[in-house]
């Protein structure tokens, strides 16, 4: 910075952040919170309400920026970097900006915080200064993302004190304590007479009804959802409810559902993905709603602080219970830090208070994250663990973490069940490390839906990672477990192509633990893979399983996908497309792997000239991924 710089108070510091869960917004607003406890005032926004022309007139930029998938930016962050991948800026675009990066991502994934990389590397491309060198937060650390980001700030508030002491008055080690800093919750909350809403509201449960309460939650909740995603693309009434593995096995629960369009039916394609909003289970929500000393019967809306009654933020109030209900994840997401924080100041029993101002220390980092997030508590659990807590429902409906729609792979094609969608799904349940059992909010709900009580299902249909794939492209499809979901929506949309036509080959490389208990849909694949079916070899195709279990040697995918290895690379150098669906934690690394060992094997290159083989294979649109964790 220059010396004129130096002279005025430097404006607010600028924190943009790119989150596509939630977790790096916790981690910006953690950042501008600990800023603004040191005395600089902060401006935190999220990276897709930003000018990116503005940046070289910023002078210092922190980012804050997650990973997802198999290292791909965040949908927030996608015309930012677009913008910053222009050929046209120069390496001195950025010459007086001082930037520093934090990332959020998960080791167990290849491409671990790849998107805090390359932001960094291109800032630095562009002639930016870093402040001090990235953090990267990993979350299978044991301590999650906090245990790289605490060091990391305190190195950013001593390096920008360096650089401009008047972001410090009172100097980096200075401390606003809680109570007097605790800001003024975000929102305020408005109670309305009832007698003043139309009844219908409560009463009438109609489809359009469900749509429209939806979108009336979501529209009024803090958290954003994006604008189009608050009232759901339909409802489907679900039709069937079967389990697809043994009823005795323990380890290993997945269901086949069968959804049918009631009003007029959504065009989607084999490969999309259907977002589906769970119900909570509405003993949690009744409890939720005493402990908190609510009043499920009131009607309310929700309003941002700063806004004062402009005639713009006229909703319609929606019921207190509905309310929490369609927008507060009151028990089966954990809060957040910030929650602990807000909890502290009202805590009304000495030991309780010590308890939570101990947790949101940094010598109280690794208990708080073993007690809350190794642990899975709930908002529930929370508040019934800290009896003295009355938190106000304003600070409640700004903390809870918000109920989020679930995405499942969708496991039908539309030309073969034109007014149905189809779903496979694991049911997740686990224990933790103090051995409580925990069970997945979604996954749960639906295996106990009974399609005999017309139950209807609100549902987003969203774009997936595996495209469709023309009829005339060759496919080699590795789908272990529930990653055989979309394979089987592209298996049935071939099935109905070679009806009129030519198709070409399609090899599926399925794995599972035990052929007894969980070989998912056996029937229709064998009944494919024979009589010159689609997956027949007769059709130079092929079906091969892979049971892990079943042997004293574990056998997975990868080693299928060897055996074949000739059959393989002939059908890669025919122009063949790879897909691969399924456990984000070793399964994709391990497939990719095996194809760099087979192309080397098969071509006789060196493993580094396989690994460019590959790379171009994804560059040219034909090596696809979709994983879930």
């Amino acid at each position: 910075m220059g010396s004129s710089d130096m002279e005025e108070r430097p404006k607010k510091l600028l924190i943009l952040y790119a989150t596509q869960t939630g977790n790096a917004l916790d981690v910006a607003e953690r950042v501008g919170r600990e800023a603004e406890r040191r005395g600089c005032p902060v401006h935190l926004i999220s990276i897709d309400q930003y000018d990116p022309s503005c940046l070289a007139q910023e002078g210092t930029v922190i980012f804050v920026v997650s990973t997802t998938g198999q290292g791909d930016t965040p949908d927030p962050m996608k015309g930012f970097w677009k913008y910053l991948l222009q050929r046209n800026l120069s390496g001195q675009w950025l010459e007086g900006l001082h930037y520093a990066v934090f990332g959020l991502g998960d080791s167990g994934y290849q491409k671990f915080n790849f998107v805090a990389k390359k932001l960094d590397r291109r800032l630095l491309d562009l002639g930016a200064t870093p402040i001090i060198q990235r953090g990267l937060g990993d979350d299978q650390h044991p301590s999650g993302y906090e245990a790289a980001l605490d060091p990391w700030m305190i190195s950013l508030w001593n390096m920008l004190n360096n650089i401009n002491p008047k972001y410090f008055p009172n100097g980096p080690e200075f401390l606003i304590p809680y109570e007097n800093f605790m800001a003024e919750p975000k929102v305020r909350i408005q109670y309305h007479d009832i007698k003043q809403v139309d009844s219908q509201f409560s009463t009438n449960s109609d489809l359009n009804q469900i749509a429209l309460q939806i979108e009336r939650a979501r529209r009024v909740s803090p958290v954003k959802f994006s604008l189009d995603k608050n009232r759901p693309d339909c409802i489907l009434k679900l039709v069937k409810n079967e389990p697809l593995t043994k009823s005795g096995s323990i380890d290993k629960e997945v269901h086949h559902f069968e959804f049918e369009f009631v009003s007029s039916a959504i065009e989607y394609e084999v490969g999309d993905v259907l977002e589906v909003l769970p119900s909570q289970n509405p003993a949690a929500i009744d409890s939720f709603i005493l402990r908190c000393n609510l009043d499920p019967e009131s009607f309310i809306t929700v309003h941002p602080s700063e806004m004062e009654n402009q005639l713009l933020d006229a909703c319609t109030p929606i019921k207190l219970k509905t309310f929490v209900e369609l927008t507060m994840d009151v028990a089966s997401a954990s809060p957040r830090r910030y929650f602990f924080e807000v909890m502290s100041i009202f805590a009304t029993a000495e030991h309780e208070k010590e308890r939570l101002q101990y947790f949101v220390s940094p010598e109280g980092r690794d208990d708080l994250y073993q007690y809350n997030q190794r642990e899975r508590r709930t908002v529930l659990e929370v508040l019934e663990d800290f009896p003295s807590v009355q938190m106000p429902l304003e600070w409640l409906v700004q903390l809870v973490p918000p109920l989020k729609t679930r995405d499942f792979s969708i496991s039908s094609s539309p030309s073969a069940h034109p007014n149905q969608v189809h779903l496979t799904v694991n049911v997740v349940s686990w224990t933790t490390p103090f051995k409580r059992s925990r069970a997945g909010l979604c996954s749960n709900w639906l295996a106990k839906l009974d399609p005999e009580q017309c139950v209807y299902v609100p549902v987003w249909f969203q774009k997936g990672s595996l495209p469709p794939p023309p009829p005339s492209l060759p496919l080699i499809l590795i789908g272990p477990g529930t990653g055989c979901a979309p394979f089987r929506g592209f298996v049935e949309e071939r099935a109905i192509q070679s009806l009129t036509g030519s198709t070409a080959p399609v090899m599926f490389f399925f794995g599972c633990r035990n052929e007894d208990n969980d070989f998912l849909y056996r029937e229709f694949w064998i009944s494919h893979s024979q009589n010159g079916g689609v997956l027949s070899e007769a059709k130079g195709g092929g079906f091969y399983v892979a049971f892990s279990r079943d042997q004293s040697q574990k056998v997975y995918v990868q080693h299928k996908i060897q055996e074949h290895s000739r059959r393989v690379w002939n059908l890669l150098r025919e122009g063949a497309a790879v897909y691969v669906a399924g456990s984000s934690t070793k399964m994709p690394a391990d497939v990719l792997l095996a194809f760099e060992e087979i192309i080397s094997k098969e071509s006789g290159l060196p493993q580094e000239s396989a690994v460019r083989w590959l790379r171009a294979l994804e560059k040219a649109g034909r090596y696809h991924v979709e994983a879930w964790s």
